[in-house]
């Protein structure tokens, strides 16, 4: 209740108690009794209006206590309920933060994977990529297991998907090898001379010409053999072919 409520009550009360006395009491009092009357009464007001306000007080005290312990209950579930929600966005932060590094992590890898890596081929190193290498795997499992014909597509496709392979030299050996396997001499020579002209430095380049030499000769093309005997020695005289044309070369005559 508000103070001015207090005033309002405090002064109705001081003027009902009085006048009522006073005007039943009129003809009875005299002046230094009436004064005394009107002290007592205002005195009684006065402790009545105290004792009023100081219980208005106390229930006003009481419900500012209560408003304000409600208060505070509010305040408290409001802050909880925003730990709980600062909790959960913090954890949902450390996931995202994880599944980020995982994501790094894993496309690292992947692109490691991509990225060419240096190999030997037959003494030479070579920067190959995992799709060039499974490729050339894959051609070379299926001619070991004896499929020539599905050896030879996959080597000449190797071939014309990756010219500048560190393993283009030994595809084309192998493609020659595959028909030559498949009885087609033709395509054999064919295969080796590629070989022969465009990888001069290869270490498969005695043998392609060697194996040049020997299907001319199962063709029955003896001066045809016998040349490419001839240039193989000539142009490779230390290697192991060159000393198998030397070997063959007296049967040819």
């Amino acid at each position: 209740m508000t103070y001015t409520s207090r005033t309002r009550i405090a002064a109705t009360l001081l003027a009902l108690m009085a006048c009522l006395p006073l005007q039943a009491n009129a003809g009875l009092l005299d002046d230094d009794e009436a004064r005394k009357a009107i002290l007592d009464l205002r005195a009684k007001v006065d402790n009545i209006t105290r004792d009023l306000n100081s219980r208005l007080d106390a229930k006003a005290d009481k419900t500012s206590a209560l408003e304000m312990v409600n208060q505070n209950e509010q305040t408290i579930a409001e802050i909880n309920k925003l730990r709980g929600q600062l909790e959960v966005l913090s954890n949902d932060i450390v996931t995202m933060q994880k599944r980020q590094k995982d994501f790094y992590t894993d496309l690292d890898n992947r692109l490691r994977k991509l990225e060419p890596r240096q190999v030997n081929i037959d003494g030479q190193e070579a920067a190959v990529a995992a799709d060039e290498q499974a490729s050339y795997d894959n051609a070379m499992s299926t001619f070991k297991g004896g499929d020539y014909k599905a050896a030879a597509s996959q080597l000449s496709e190797f071939v014309r998907r990756y010219p500048s392979s560190g393993y283009a030299s030994n595809a084309q050996y192998w493609l020659g090898n595959a028909y030559y396997a498949q009885r087609d001499c033709k395509k054999a020579i064919a295969a080796q001379q590629v070989v022969a002209a465009n990888y001069p430095d290869s270490a498969k380049a005695p043998d392609a010409m060697l194996n040049i030499g020997t299907c001319h000769a199962e063709l029955k093309d003896k001066k045809a053999a016998t040349k490419a005997l001839k240039d193989l020695i000539a142009k490779y005289p230390d290697s192991a072919a060159a000393q198998a044309a030397r070997d063959r070369l007296p049967s040819l005559k």
